[in-house]
């Protein structure tokens, strides 16, 4: 018996050594996933998109906030109308990255990295922009009737088949991504957040959540759009009015709070009371990496979404597209950030979605149930809309059949994330994000000149009507 439970307590260390080293590994993997040549990579494609376009995603943005406002209904062939289909996608990127992602970044770059996010997403908006536009132009109907777009099938049918490769490798790598950082990762921070300030035991958690998720997903695209157009700008406007506030009662130290983030972005963050300090390479480094992993830009998940809307025009859903970025990120990013700054907080040592509950709760009596909520609304709507990204990935290598099993088995994930510790997930997720971005970006500045040529007609086109009018 001794002899036995000598052998059983052996072989556990050796499983975890094993555990340690496969863990280890897949660190050294992500860290050259997501180094300095994947963030050039990233930057470098939506500077020169950004460029190639001569800058309409900044000079047009009044014209796309105009199309989203008309676009409540459809006005061509698709799934669902382009407002709907700009929710969805926002549905998938306002998350936890918004809330403690923001905190995140702020504690390991300093103020300075939130400056980084911003031009990150300055940029992104090219991007997102050039993904719905290609996503609309190539997209394809399924044996169902669906719309299926995508970096996969822009991949597919505006490279052709000498590409193919990357088209299956960006749908393996966004099946599986999505199990992680979309799926049991945002479950696991609903549970966690709701244990700590409410004692609500995680296998409830995880149950509601299963029942609440598979009841929207299992009715397919339009009722995963209904669902998100509902509660997306809802909690939006809610999240943002509560910062508006924090920021009022603090509007004194606004401009101090903003000039700090310009410079820092480019001295650093010297140390004081909790905060460590921050050289101006970590202050870009994170400010970069978590404002990608926020908006998604570049990533080639949103135009998954936008490919089921109802135009046949791709370069409107195009504009309406790079909204999701500047929302996610110019917005609610930055309200998130803005708060941390006034607050006083960022020194106080603590990090993540604890670091923003507890500014909020600085300055608002209560405050941090507003995070609370936050997080929970919007990991719920993470599930939810990344469902649909990944259904659409397994649809691409297996088709429709595929489907149903998919669903079911994202909805029975969900639990089981509630109640797991899922630090090696996250972790390889994580990368397979990254592995998703590379054939995404190789496509997009492939097929840069097919979105130039459709940006310039269409402009083109317009201006010439504008001109008959008058």
């Amino acid at each position: 018996m001794v002899q036995g439970h000598l052998e059983r307590t052996h072989l556990r260390l050796r499983s975890t050594q094993r555990g340690s080293k496969v863990q280890a590994i897949i660190t050294e993997i992500n860290a050259w996933a997501w180094g300095v040549p994947m963030q050039v990579l990233l930057l470098g494609t939506g500077v020169f998109l950004t460029a190639g376009l001569g800058f309409l995603t900044w000079i047009r943005l009044g014209l796309a906030f105009r199309m989203l406002a008309s676009g409540r209904s459809g006005r061509g062939e698709g799934d669902i109308p382009p407002f709907r289909a700009l929710m969805t996608s926002l549905s998938a990127t306002i998350g936890t990255g918004n809330i403690a992602g923001v905190a995140t970044a702020m504690t390991l770059g300093g103020p300075g990295a939130l400056f980084w996010m911003w031009l990150t997403a300055l940029f992104g908006m090219a991007m997102k922009y050039a993904e719905a536009v290609l996503a609309v132009r190539f997209r394809e109907q399924d044996d169902q009737g669906g719309y299926s777009g995508g970096p996969m099938y822009y991949i597919k049918n505006g490279l052709g088949p000498r590409f193919a490769i990357l088209g299956s490798a960006f749908a393996l790598f966004g099946s599986m991504a999505g199990f992680g950082l979309a799926n049991t990762v945002q479950s696991n921070s609903v549970a966690q957040v709701l244990a700590d300030q409410f004692q609500i035991p995680w296998l409830l958690t995880g149950a509601l959540l299963m029942l609440l998720v598979g009841a929207v997903i299992l009715g397919g695209i339009k009722r995963i759009a209904a669902t998100a157009s509902a509660i997306v700008p809802t909690m939006a406007v809610a999240y943002i009015a509560m910062s508006s506030v924090v920021l009022i009662l603090h509007w004194e130290m606004i401009p101090s709070a903003l000039s700090t983030i310009v410079s820092t972005a480019f001295t650093g963050a010297s140390a004081a009371g909790g905060f460590a300090g921050a050289t101006v390479w970590a202050a870009i480094r994170f400010g970069v990496a978590r404002g990608i992993f926020s908006n998604e830009a570049g990533l080639g998940s949103a135009p998954i979404a936008h490919a089921a809307a109802q135009t046949n025009e791709p370069v409107e859903q195009g504009l309406i597209a790079m909204l999701g970025t500047f929302i996610d990120t110019l917005v609610v990013c930055t309200m998130t950030g803005l708060v941390i700054m006034l607050t006083g907080v960022l020194e106080s040592g603590i990090s993540g979605a604890s670091l923003t509950a507890m500014a909020f709760g600085s300055a608002i009596p209560g405050g941090e149930l507003v995070v609370t909520l936050g997080v929970v609304l919007f990991a719920t709507t993470t599930m939810i809309g990344w469902s649909f990204y990944g259904e659409r990935c397994v649809v691409y290598l297996f088709g429709t059949r595929a489907i149903l099993p998919f669903r079911v088995l994202w909805v029975l994930a969900i639990p089981i994330g509630a109640g797991t510790d899922l630090g090696l997930i996250w972790l390889i997720a994580d990368t397979l994000n990254a592995f998703m971005a590379i054939p995404n970006l190789i496509a997009l500045l492939l097929l840069s000149p097919v979105v130039f040529a459709l940006s310039r007609d269409y402009f083109f086109a317009r201006s010439r009507t504008d001109q008959s009018v008058v």
